[in-house]
């Protein structure tokens, strides 16, 4: 049973890191954190109420012990959280990026404008 276990956290492991990888910051990866999240907090407030039943679980899928359980649980989280904060970071990336682009073609002096003077009323520098 131990190697069910190890083959389905794998598993869990590759196609979390592939779907998150894959798209960029959008509504289903929202959603996916959130239900996770969720996920998360029942089985946490069921193991507070019911100890038992997390080791029950743990014996159930041949792990042994439910620490063990829920140490290779937080593994997967963690993986999760790496791979959502490298999203976000790489969209954050890219709209800075659009910005300084922005912000310096904006600030390129007009041809024939005196460097130094404020840009003619109704224009859109500033």
């Amino acid at each position: 049973m131990l190697i069910f276990v190890q083959i389905a956290l794998v598993l869990a492991v590759i196609i979390v890191s592939v779907a998150l990888m894959r798209g960029g910051s959008n509504a289903r990866h929202l959603a996916i954190r959130r239900m996770m999240l969720i996920l998360f907090a029942a089985v946490a407030v069921l193991s507070i109420f019911f100890p038992g039943l997390l080791s029950s679980v743990a014996t159930f899928f041949g792990v042994g012990r439910g620490t063990d359980l829920v140490l290779y649980g937080t593994i997967v989280s963690v993986l999760v959280f790496m791979s959502t904060t490298y999203q976000r970071f790489r969209v954050m990336e890219v709209s800075m990026t659009k910005l300084a682009r922005r912000i310096a073609i904006d600030e390129v002096p007009q041809p024939g404008a005196r460097v130094g003077t404020e840009p003619p009323a109704g224009s859109n520098r500033g």
